[in-house]
């Protein structure tokens, strides 16, 4: 596993590095379902260049990238790419963007083995999974104390398009009103490794996509907190941070 961490951290690194040498040389743009979900060069390129090496250096695991890479396992393990998590934020400017690396077993059954998010801007490195605790730039991150929802931030996202449900909104706003404040920072991955590393209280957010959800979920999980999926009013919630405030997070979705 140790191997498989470095490799990872080695490659989000890379991409990250890329994407952003990209964005200052020029980048073309493509929308994909919304005006806010886009996609650049850059997103493939980082892509590309994680499959890649991931084809050379472990040729049996799967594949599954958000911009389209999918190999399946010949083994029992799948690797979940997002080159550029915060492609909005990256292309308008904000610094606020990452690439994300998850390694979970075949088939998205069970939780993550691990993950790697390479912040460019901070320039900081979140490594963390089964038997290695997270760490930031080498360095352990205090593991995760029970604290009440009231107490913490919580990190979430609804896009206005989903406003009308609901099924989405209705759980999302009580869950909203049980927390100290609200951030909606618009990387998840990012988001999932500052609640790992105690800067974010508690993240909840509906339908995560794996390459969203897996990397930072494998960082929570190793700084000693919980993730959970929980299925209500027709969405899946992601829930990730201290074990007290998910568990309040879940009645409170009811």
């Amino acid at each position: 596993m140790t191997d498989d961490l470095r490799l990872a951290g080695e490659l989000v690194r890379q991409a990250g590095r890329l994407a952003a040498w990209m964005l200052r040389e020029g980048l073309d743009t493509h929308h994909k379902s919304s005006v806010s979900d886009v996609v650049s060069d850059a997103d493939h390129a980082a892509e590309e260049l994680i499959v890649a090496a991931l084809r050379s250096a472990r040729p049996d695991d799967g594949l599954v990238g958000e911009e389209g890479a999918n190999q399946p396992a010949v083994g029992g393990r799948t690797w979940y790419i997002d080159p550029v998590d915060g492609t909005y934020n990256f292309l308008s400017g904000l610094p606020y963007w990452c690439s994300a690396l998850a390694l979970a077993p075949a088939c998205g059954a069970g939780e993550p083995v691990l993950g790697a998010v390479y912040h460019p801007s901070a320039d900081e490195l979140w490594l963390g999974g089964v038997d290695q605790p997270t760490s930031c730039n080498g360095v352990p991150v205090r593991q995760l104390p029970d604290v009440p929802l009231a107490r913490l931030s919580l990190a979430s996202y609804l896009h206005p398009a989903t406003l009308p449900d609901d099924g989405a909104r209705e759980p999302l706003l009580a869950v909203m009103r049980g927390a100290a404040t609200v951030r909606m920072l618009g990387s998840g991955s990012l988001e999932l490794a500052a609640v790992a590393g105690g800067r974010l209280g508690v993240w909840a957010q509906l339908d995560t996509l794996d390459w969203d959800w897996l990397p930072g979920a494998a960082l929570v999980r190793a700084a000693g907190g919980v993730t959970e999926v929980v299925h209500h009013r027709g969405h899946r919630w992601h829930l990730a941070g201290n074990r007290q405030a998910v568990g309040e997070i879940r009645a409170l979705l009811g």
